[in-house]
């Protein structure tokens, strides 16, 4: 006889990734084997750090940055696929999403290493171009090139895509419904077991609390938030957004508190989240109606913490 969702039981996994936690919640019969999964999620999102992290010194990305111009650099499938949707956001946003600002991450210290006086100043002085008109991406072939000097960074889009890949790891698992999440970026598949959907919070953006604004119910979608209010840094005893302008190379002085993306996966979740920091309520509503995402931004100082909200077909 086939199970109904009152012969299921509740399994919740988790573990350390990108420096912070990796979870995922589904059910299945309670005599379910956890370990097998347990351990092909972990090795999937260890696999992401592993070639996307700009704090290994050896990833591949990494390789990627020290490479020359102009010279071919053989790159793993998984690597050249977020390449590729980080180019292809970049070009759709009109360059609010650029994965070619990793020098402007580092001098700011939000990679490795402090924020670095000369360095900024570098990275504010340095006439900018957009990743998509440095990389050039062979698919076919797994390889990449920059033809000029560019470091990239993979911070706004690489949690979103781990997110995915636990969700791949469960479903060859045979786990056809759960919620997966690093951080703050979740994927949902299916619903749960009594057909409602999964219950995902939109934090307020509050620096010393978390306490929800609102609850989104997702099925067969991502949600990623992108926001002021979790991770900054202390310049000159100025508190500032770790999102980068990149026409500027340097943190976003007016921006939302935070803004929320729901897409079908998480990994475009993530890096339109941050583009939507930068677009800011205005352009990124008038985008998001355009390109039929949904979204939401929340801002300090008005009633509640609350601001404007598209919900398009997404």
């Amino acid at each position: 006889m086939p199970k109904t969702f009152t012969d299921l039981a509740r399994h919740a996994l988790n573990g350390p990734t990108m420096g912070t936690r990796w979870s995922a919640l589904f059910h299945m019969p309670d005599d379910f084997e956890t370990a097998g999964v347990h351990a092909a999620m972990a090795g999937a999102v260890a696999e992401v750090d592993r070639q996307m992290s700009t704090w290994k010194p050896e990833s591949d990305l990494n390789r990627l940055n020290a490479a020359r111009p102009g010279e071919w650099v053989a790159l793993p499938e998984q690597l050249v696929k977020v390449l590729q949707a980080g180019l292809a956001v970049g070009v759709a946003s009109g360059g609010a999403f650029d994965i070619g600002i990793g020098d402007a991450v580092a001098a700011w210290g939000f990679s490795v290493g402090e924020a670095d006086a000369q360095a900024i100043k570098a990275a504010r002085r340095l006439r900018r171009n957009p990743a998509h008109d440095i990389l050039e991406l062979d698919a076919a072939h797994g390889r990449v090139r920059k033809h000029a000097d560019m470091r990239f960074d993979l911070n706004g889009i690489a949690k979103g895509y781990g997110v995915d890949r636990l969700a791949e790891a469960a479903a060859l698992h045979g786990i056809e419904a759960g919620l997966f999440a690093i951080d703050g970026e979740l994927r949902a598949r299916g619903a749960q077991p009594d057909g409602t959907g999964w219950a995902v919070a939109v934090e307020k953006p509050h620096r010393h609390q978390r306490a929800p604004h609102s609850i989104i119910e997702l099925e067969d979608a991502a949600v990623a938030t992108s926001g002021d209010y979790r991770h900054w840094v202390d310049v000159g005893g100025h508190r500032l957004s770790h999102t980068i302008d990149p026409c500027r190379g340097i943190p976003l002085e007016d921006s939302p508190a935070s803004a929320t993306v729901i897409a079908h996966d998480c990994m475009s979740a993530d890096a339109w989240a941050t583009a939507m920091m930068v677009l800011g309520e205005h352009r990124g509503l008038k985008l998001a109606k355009r390109l039929g995402l949904s979204v939401v931004f929340l801002f300090h100082g008005r009633e509640g913490g609350a601001g404007c909200g598209v919900f398009a077909s997404c």
